[in-house]
């Protein structure tokens, strides 16, 4: 698999038609711009592209950070992904929100759409969906939390989400979290569950770094 379809997270092809979101799931709206910001852990995946699967157990854990750009308009994201004894990140997306009330995934290059944000009934919960063309339409999806100790209806409700995109609950791979390559601290100062990354080992992406959702082009 060539760099360039590894070298972004969520490298997306395509937006699902409105006709498509799953199971009748609402999209964020302005409102949630707020609550987006800050860390949120990798939790798992599923991915109809078999490269996808296989990179997905690749990683160990990964998580994204999300701040608001100098003119407020999107909110900017940068990905850790801890695979080996190495913690990648990149900054190439961004959150836009658009006037339909759609929050988009963007190449912060490019400003291509790549994917878009789900709503789950929990606002500890981030759901991102993607579609990628190739000899046909590959769907995959990926959620993050404030913390890793989801609840089982949690789990449950993710599971649904990703039977409602033709996958099946066996195709989820979750995080071991096994190691602290990728560190992540408490917000200094804060109760709240919003932590702040700090990479223990980073480096740039390398060819054949796995990133969950990559589109392997």
């Amino acid at each position: 698999m060539d760099t360039a379809g590894l070298v972004v997270i969520l490298s997306l092809t395509a937006l699902l038609p409105t006709d498509a979101v799953p199971c009748g799931a609402q999209r964020p709206d302005n409102s949630m711009a707020s609550k987006l910001l800050g860390t949120w852990l990798y939790v798992a995946g599923a991915a109809q592209f078999p490269p996808h699967r296989v990179e997905m157990l690749l990683i160990d854990h990964a998580y994204l950070h999300m701040e608001p750009s100098a003119s407020g308009q999107e909110l900017l994201i940068t990905h850790y992904v801890a695979v080996g004894d190495q913690c990648f990140t990149n900054n190439l997306t961004y959150l836009e929100i658009t006037g339909s009330n759609t929050t988009l995934v963007k190449h912060a290059k490019t400003q291509k759409t790549e994917g878009m944000l789900m709503n789950l009934s929990s606002e500890n919960l981030l759901l991102i969906q993607y579609q990628m063309q190739r000899e046909r339409t590959y769907l995959g999806q990926y959620l993050y939390a404030r913390n890793l100790s989801i609840s089982t209806a949690d789990r449950e409700e993710f599971e649904h989400h990703v039977e409602c995109l033709g996958l099946r609950a066996e195709q989820i791979v979750y995080a071991p979290w096994k190691t602290e390559v990728c560190q992540v601290k408490e917000d200094k100062g804060s109760n709240s569950p919003h932590t702040e990354p700090v990479a223990a080992v980073t480096a740039s992406p390398a060819p054949g770094t796995p990133w969950p959702g990559s589109a392997g082009n």
